[in-house]
């Protein structure tokens, strides 16, 4: 239940499944996912580094998305889940703070790999004489450092903002996370300035990273049309549709949530959008990777074919 008491700092989480049969197969449904989530991004990182077929810039960067789908739904749903089960939905002032800065950290990271992937992408068909060049190991550790650096930045900025400002008596954040947009509307102050930084950085994360994959893919597209080989078009045409899918799982609703402003905004509505970049793209992302990708589904063949001859 709330805490009341007006001395306490802790938050009280309002989560996202109401007391009933329904939230209960909905509580159990994200428990399913998150395993799923857990499992195919643990494998997919193992196979990346397992396989040396796979050990080129492209799925380097995929075992990074990877890692940061990993980290990114342990960093939410474990904490939702023990909230729901033990009927104590409040959660300190510095564990607020810290599920905030994972969140922000791994949001941006996440957003600016996605990036790095799709530039990845354009290189290898566009330029594929320059590719061991424009996508070195150097190159590609550097996409990897900065996407981390650039993220944690951001969301050193927000979470410092978030646990400096004076919150009224009422500290139940209507949301299933410690979302900092959320927790501004228990704030004793006018945040609109603060609101116009979060336009601001949604639009440097979220924003011109993805008008950077669309008009890459716009120029691999053609590229991709002048393709005289039919083998190629379609290996092609098979990787970017995938990263695409990919994106727009992630980019649009986290795009629709954060750039509207908060009055055209309700919590309802938040936290539905918030399934999908949180729980729902962490666990899709695998699939679809590994689904549409033959090499990926090539290295997990002979993973298993080495298990089995070991068995023998």
């Amino acid at each position: 239940m709330e805490n009341n008491n007006p001395n306490s700092t802790d938050f009280f989480l309002l989560g996202l499944f109401p007391p009933s049969r329904i939230g209960l197969f909905f509580f159990i449904l994200i428990v399913f996912i998150f395993l799923m989530a857990l499992f195919g991004n643990l494998c997919m990182i193992i196979l990346i580094f397992l396989d040396t077929h796979l050990h080129t810039p492209m799925y380097f960067l995929l075992s990074q998305l990877s890692l940061m789908d990993l980290s990114y739904i342990s960093t939410i749903v474990p904490e939702m889940a023990s909230n729901y089960l033990s009927g104590n939905k409040s959660i300190s002032f510095i564990g607020c703070g810290v599920q905030s800065f994972f969140f922000l950290t791994l949001a941006g990271g996440e957003g600016l790999i996605l990036a790095s992937m799709a530039y990845d992408r354009y290189v290898a068909i566009c330029f594929p004489l320059h590719y061991s060049i424009r996508m070195s190991k150097r190159v590609c550790v550097l996409m990897i450092t900065g996407s981390w650096i650039m993220g944690s930045i951001n969301s050193c900025a927000h979470t410092a903002y978030a646990l400096n400002i004076p919150y009224c008596q009422s500290r139940a954040i209507n949301h299933f996370f410690c979302d900092v947009p959320a927790m501004l509307t228990l704030a004793c102050m006018d945040t609109w300035i603060y609101e116009y930084t979060v336009f601001v950085s949604t639009t440097l994360l979220i924003v011109f990273p993805f008008i950077g994959i669309a008009c890459s893919y716009g120029q691999v597209l053609l590229a991709i049309c002048r393709m005289q080989s039919r083998e190629g078009r379609k290996k092609a045409y098979s990787t970017c549709s995938t990263h695409l899918t990919v994106v727009t799982f992630y980019y649009a609703p986290f795009a629709y949530t954060y750039l509207r402003p908060r009055s055209l905004r309700t919590p309802t509505e938040d936290k539905t959008l918030a399934v999908f970049y949180t729980i729902l793209t962490p666990m899709l992302n695998p699939i679809i990777y590994s689904m549409r990708n033959k090499e990926v589904m090539g290295a997990l063949r002979r993973l298993i074919q080495r298990i089995s001859s070991e068995k023998t």
